[in-house]
């Protein structure tokens, strides 16, 4: 990691090194708003830092075009299984977060709102994702191990060969179809670990709308990553 000044201020950059790369290239990265420089093998980071600045008003650009980052704070709208609900703090409650109708209400101190929403969109995310989950593998006759959340801004899930699972909490804002799709994808992989025509099969097997969800996410996935941010 380093930096880049635009217009006299510091924009975090990303290094990464792909021996496969046969040129240096420049994308932006939504959710924290960095740049994310690829060197090819043999490229000296100076090389590379000086690729960005040559590329200044194509960055200015990005960067002004990313959503502005929504904090959990009282009267932040943010979606929740892709119906957008409003926060409440309702500092006198006594239930810790709850939704009541369209809103969402978070007991406690002001200093620890965003906190609490963010634990509970985790708990709730759990929830929802080990019950699409659970019926799945046995479907395929291939177990699942475990299922973890995560907060990567690369992935959306991931399967290892040992049958564990993870996911990105963030899906519990987008519509349930999403959710439906990524969850399928991951547990197909229990049985095809690679992205073959039999893979998608197993996942049309899994998720009758799968196109659906895939599009969504696609065009706006990194859009989720709005949410929590300041």
């Amino acid at each position: 990691m380093t930096t880049l000044l635009l217009d006299g201020r510091p924009v975090p950059v990303k290094l990464v090194r792909n021996a496969r790369a046969r040129r240096l290239s420049l994308r932006i990265d939504p959710g924290d708003r960095s740049v994310v420089l690829v060197l090819p093998a043999r490229a000296a980071l100076s090389q590379g830092l000086a690729f960005a600045e040559s590329k200044a008003d194509w960055l200015r650009a990005r960067l002004a075009a990313i959503p502005a980052g929504i904090p959990f704070v009282d009267g932040a709208s943010l979606p929740l299984a892709g119906v957008p609900h409003r926060l409440r703090h309702d500092p006198a409650g006594r239930r810790g977060v709850w939704i009541e109708a369209d809103e969402i209400h978070v007991s406690g101190a002001p200093e620890f709102l965003a906190r609490r929403v963010t634990d509970w969109l985790k708990r709730r995310a759990r929830e929802e994702i080990a019950r699409r989950v659970d019926p799945m593998p046995a479907t395929l006759g291939r177990p699942c191990r475990s299922i973890r959340l995560k907060d990567t801004r690369s992935r959306w899930g991931s399967c290892t060969s040992g049958g564990d699972l993870s996911f990105s909490w963030r899906l519990l804002l987008a519509p349930p179809m999403v959710l439906d799709y990524v969850v399928a994808h991951e547990v197909a992989h229990l049985a095809e670990m690679n992205h073959s025509p039999a893979f998608w099969r197993v996942v049309a097997t899994l998720c009758r709308d799968a196109a659906a969800g895939r599009r969504w996410l696609k065009a706006n996935g990194a859009l989720l990553h709005r949410y929590g941010q300041a």
